[in-house]
């Protein structure tokens, strides 16, 4: 009797810019197409594709082009720390109590959906940022949905989704958060979630399986690194306390099929290195899953 073939790995595999930034852009794509991932989580920032550098779209057609010739697909990153503020970690924040400096955050947000449409990308990722302090929590959730509803017009017009990330330490730190920006927002098609299944190990109530079951049908876009409970540190695969083969089987059987990027922001030193171990790490633990 012939056996059954193994069921083939289904997971889109991508990796974060934001891990190679000792490399340029187009030498970043090419050693993630030639280690065989599907796509890229390309992060807006000064050193790869500069949302407020001069000629974007001259620069966007440019990254387009590479991407179509490297065969990856593309998801856009909004996560970079001094992109709009170089004295401030990621400010001006959704948050700011400053309406001047929350629309210059929106206006980003703007950008980088129409950088997403032109470059055939399948989400933009966004996070709330944290709560300034004299702020109330009213406040903070009424300045958030606010900065948010003129991005997700954005987003609905391009047919972009908008998928939001809960951040341990922000306002919208959880998954319950998330539903609840659904519901101050009325539910717009076109918000959808950032999971980052280290967040789940790191705060959340449910394992990270459980979270993506739960999350399955708002979830757009995943990220994916290993974590400890209680501790918001992104790790190399292997250095965490993370079962992988339950994350990876609930990734397939909810049929998600965005890209799954590997999130590892703070070892770009060692980047080309922990790009081919990370992809060589999933594939084994996809495999044993089948």
């Amino acid at each position: 009797m012939t056996p059954t073939p193994a069921t083939p790995p289904t997971l889109r595999l991508g990796y974060g810019t934001n891990g190679l930034t000792d490399l340029r852009l187009s030498d970043a794509l090419a050693l993630l197409a030639d280690l065989g991932y599907d796509g890229v989580g390309l992060t807006l920032d000064h050193m790869h594709l500069d949302p407020l550098a001069p000629d974007l779209a001259t620069r966007v057609r440019h990254t387009a082009t590479r991407l179509e010739r490297l065969g990856l697909d593309v998801t856009v990153e909004t996560g970079a720390r001094y992109v709009l503020d170089p004295r401030r970690k990621h400010g001006p924040s959704l948050l700011d109590p400053d309406p001047a400096a929350r629309t210059t955050r929106t206006s980003l947000l703007i950008t980088a959906v129409q950088i997403a449409a032109d470059l055939g990308a399948h989400a933009v990722h966004c996070f709330s940022g944290t709560t300034p302090p004299g702020t109330t929590t009213d406040t903070a959730w009424k300045h958030l949905t606010e900065s948010l509803t003129p991005v997700i017009d954005a987003a609905q017009k391009a047919d972009i989704p908008l998928a939001v990330e809960p951040e341990p330490g922000h306002l919208l730190a959880t998954l319950d958060d998330f539903h609840h920006l659904r519901g101050l927002l009325g539910d717009p098609e076109h918000l959808g979630l950032t999971l980052d299944i280290g967040h789940c190990q790191c705060l959340e109530d449910r394992t990270p399986a459980e979270c993506i079951r739960d999350a399955a049908p708002w979830l757009r876009h995943v990220q994916i690194e290993d974590m400890r409970r209680g501790v918001h540190e992104h790790l190399p695969f292997g250095d965490g306390e993370i079962d992988f083969p339950p994350v990876l089987e609930a990734l397939a059987t909810t049929g998600y099929q965005g890209l799954t990027v590997v999130e590892l922001p703070r070892h770009s030193h060692a980047g080309p290195e922990l790009a081919r171990t990370s992809i060589e790490f999933l594939r084994r633990q996809e495999t044993a899953t089948c």
